[in-house]
Order: C-alpha cells, then sequence, then structure tokens
C-alpha cells in the first residue's frame, strides 16, 4: 500500500516518460521505485511522504538519493537541468540520503519539502533520482556508465492551476504520424490525453487516443497522434477533447484544428 503525501496529494502510478529517467536497463531490472510520479500541494509551506526503493536483485545494494532539477520539452521530451526558478531542490530533504537495502528487499525515504514564507506562490519541481553506489561501470578506458532510476515530484504553492489548448497540428513525414501542439499558458504543470479524429472532407479517416504527456507550466509539448493508414497530401480537419487531471478536479477542453500534409 502507498503512503500518502501529506496534504492535498495525488499519487501518480504511469510509466510515460521513464525510459528517460532510466539510464541502464540493468538499473530497471534490479531497481524498483515507487510511485514513479508525485504531485502534491504544500499546506502551511510544507509537504511530506514517503517514497519506496526496492532492491530486485540477489545482493544487497547500497543505494544513494539524490535530486535534480528537469523539464519536459516540446520535441525532446524529460531533460535535466542546471538551474531553474521552479527548482524544488533547495527545499526538498531526504531520509535517509544513503542506504543499504538488502536483497530482494524494500526501503523507504522519506520526503519532505520545506518553503519558506517569502517564496512566491507556484510549482516548484525535481527529479529524484536513486543510484547504486557501486553501479559505475566502465566502458572503455575513460567512460563510465552510471545506471540510476528516478521519480518526478511536483508540490505546488499557493493557488496554482494548469490552462491547456490545442495551438496547432503539423505532418511528421518521416515519423509518419501527427504533432499536435499543446500550450500550457497556466502556472502549473499537467498531464494531458487526447481523444481525437481526423476528417477529409467531412469523412472521417481515422482516429485514436493518446498516452498521457508532461506539459510544464508556461510551456508546449507535441503529442503525438499515430493514424491507423498513411496520409495522403491534401487538408484534413482533427477535432477532439483534452483531458487531465488539476488536483482532484477532472478538466477537458475541445479542440479543432487543421492539418495539411503534402
Amino acid at each position: 500500500m502507498s503512503l500518502p503525501f501529506h496534504g492535498a496529494s495525488r499519487w501518480c502510478g504511469w510509466a510515460v516518460g521513464l525510459a528517460c529517467l532510466v539510464t541502464s536497463p540493468v538499473a530497471f531490472a534490479q531497481m524498483g521505485l515507487s510511485p514513479l510520479v508525485i504531485e502534491t500541494e504544500a499546506q502551511r509551506g510544507r509537504a511530506q511522504g514517503v517514497l519506496r526503493v526496492n532492491n530486485n536483485g540477489g545482493e544487497a545494494m547500497r543505494v544513494r538519493v539524490y535530486a535534480e532539477p528537469f523539464t519536459y520539452e516540446r520535441d525532446n521530451g524529460f531533460m535535466l537541468l542546471e538551474n531553474s526558478p521552479e527548482d524544488l531542490t533547495p527545499y526538498l530533504q531526504f531520509s535517509p540520503r544513503e542506504l543499504v537495502i538488502p536483497a530482494q528487499s524494500e526501503r523507504r525515504v522519506r520526503l519532505i519539502s520545506i518553503f519558506p514564507p517569502n517564496l512566491p506562490e507556484g510549482e516548484y519541481r525535481a527529479v529524484i533520482f536513486t543510484e547504486p553506489l557501486d553501479a559505475t561501470r566502465q566502458v572503455g578506458s575513460n567512460v563510465g556508465i552510471v545506471t540510476r532510476v528516478g521519480a518526478t515530484i511536483y508540490v505546488r504553492q499557493g493557488k496554482v492551476t494548469a490552462s491547456l489548448a490545442v495551438t496547432g497540428a503539423q505532418w511528421d513525414v518521416e515519423q509518419q504520424y501527427v504533432e499536435l501542439l499543446v500550450a500550457n499558458s497556466g502556472s502549473g504543470s499537467a498531464r494531458p490525453k487526447a481523444q481525437w479524429t481526423i476528417q477529409r472532407v467531412g469523412e472521417t479517416v481515422t482516429s485514436g487516443e493518446t498516452i498521457s504527456t508532461s506539459v510544464m507550466a508556461g510551456g508546449d509539448r507535441n503529442l503525438h497522434l499515430i493514424p491507423d493508414r498513411p496520409l495522403t497530401p491534401g487538408t484534413y480537419e482533427i477535432t477532439g477533447e483534452l483531458s487531465w487531471r488539476d488536483g482532484e478536479t477532472e478538466l477537458t477542453q475541445p479542440f479543432s484544428v487543421s492539418l495539411n500534409v503534402s
């Protein structure tokens, strides 16, 4: 049973983008982390909870825990940052920071974020990495590969909300899918999915639903609409509905955009 973040919180077990947070398949096989996504609201400047770390291997594992700022970009997806105005790491503490996990066992890491009284309202986020301390292996003579697994955490301070809208669409000839651009003009991030239909001259060509995809506050992201057949040159109409959760509220936004395929 998951232990909740205290305050108005939501635990999300989605593995969307997990490949970006795992730097080695070996790490993913040997070390488990849950939940993968944490969203919560600070109450009186404070939020706390528990991250569960599993050792699925046959030997004890010594692990360190640390955090870094991150974002999701329009095309590149998950990216680490050197610094960010929305960086949660200065306010985030772990207990313990290093731990030994016996084989086939689970340990828990307590998380706590404490915001100063003068911190501006907004969303603060970080990716929490768990890294086996003996997991660096050498490749060639000079290059080392570090295995680590990460979970993202979003903490909202004050009145924060997402505001999503579809702003355009284009056809990716090489990948043979539609890039549906979703902009977030709000102060909070969201993970929308889209139910969509592609029509041409009033007739339905194909339809489907995207996976949930993170769109950062003040940013945008391409959702990939994958048709069941290649689109021939011409003008199409894409209609549908975005849906996402904002706190405990389910929100929807209809959309309609034109698509030119040449």
